[in-house]
């Protein structure tokens, strides 16, 4: 039965740049059907970002928590995933609440570079050079999830498997433009490396959102 949540005069409003039901595409949980609640607004400024529009928040419209769990509710989805941008922007702690309430199980990914609000059941760290991650959010980590881009992030990436707990999964995803280039290396790296696994971003090669 569907639930109805109250609507309240103080509830929490979320730039939504877009939200898709689609599949997950990369890490741990690929391959599994998913909610995707895309955020605006990211100051991390990932060069080679591949959704620069995300950046800007005032372009999206601001959308309640209950609004945002009425779309999940709509599509039968049973995972949802909060992406940005950099979600941990924003206070979490209602969306989270409501889609639980929903009985939703509720994802994060995220740099990071925010401190950590709202309740997940997974969290993946992707760390950035540009902005680092806290030492707090790191701890909390279910997924460690490093974008190869070139070889000076291989030591990045060790520098930070050292600061997330002996549970967290540990991956390394090579940065789309440059996958031909640098796949080779992850290859070597995770044989040498094999507490590491490899993430590719499937939903690319499946041409999905």
């Amino acid at each position: 039965m569907k639930m109805e949540l109250p609507v309240t005069s103080t509830q929490t409003m979320l730039p939504l740049m877009e939200h898709f039901y689609t599949i997950q595409g990369e890490g741990y949980h690929s391959g599994k059907a998913a909610y995707f609640i895309r955020l605006g607004g990211c100051d991390v400024g990932c060069v080679w970002c591949d959704v620069k529009d995300s950046w800007s928040a005032d372009k999206f419209p601001l959308t309640s928590s209950y609004a945002l769990t009425q779309l999940v509710e709509s599509s039968g989805a049973d995972r949802v995933v909060i992406t940005g941008g950099e979600p941990l922007m924003y206070d979490l702690s209602e969306l989270t609440s409501d889609l639980h309430s929903a009985g939703k199980k509720v994802h994060l990914e995220t740099s990071g570079a925010y401190a950590l609000s709202g309740t997940w059941d997974w969290i993946c760290v992707s760390p950035k050079k540009f902005m680092s991650p806290r030492p707090e959010v790191l701890a909390r980590a279910d997924e460690l999830k490093v974008i190869v881009f070139n070889q000076s992030d291989f030591e990045w990436a060790l520098k930070h498997a050292e600061l997330v707990s002996p549970a967290c999964k540990l991956f390394l995803q090579p940065e789309h433009s440059v996958f031909s280039k640098m796949i080779p290396s992850i290859i070597d790296f995770v044989k040498q490396h094999p507490e590491w696994r490899i993430s590719l971003q499937v939903h690319k090669i499946m041409d999905i959102p």
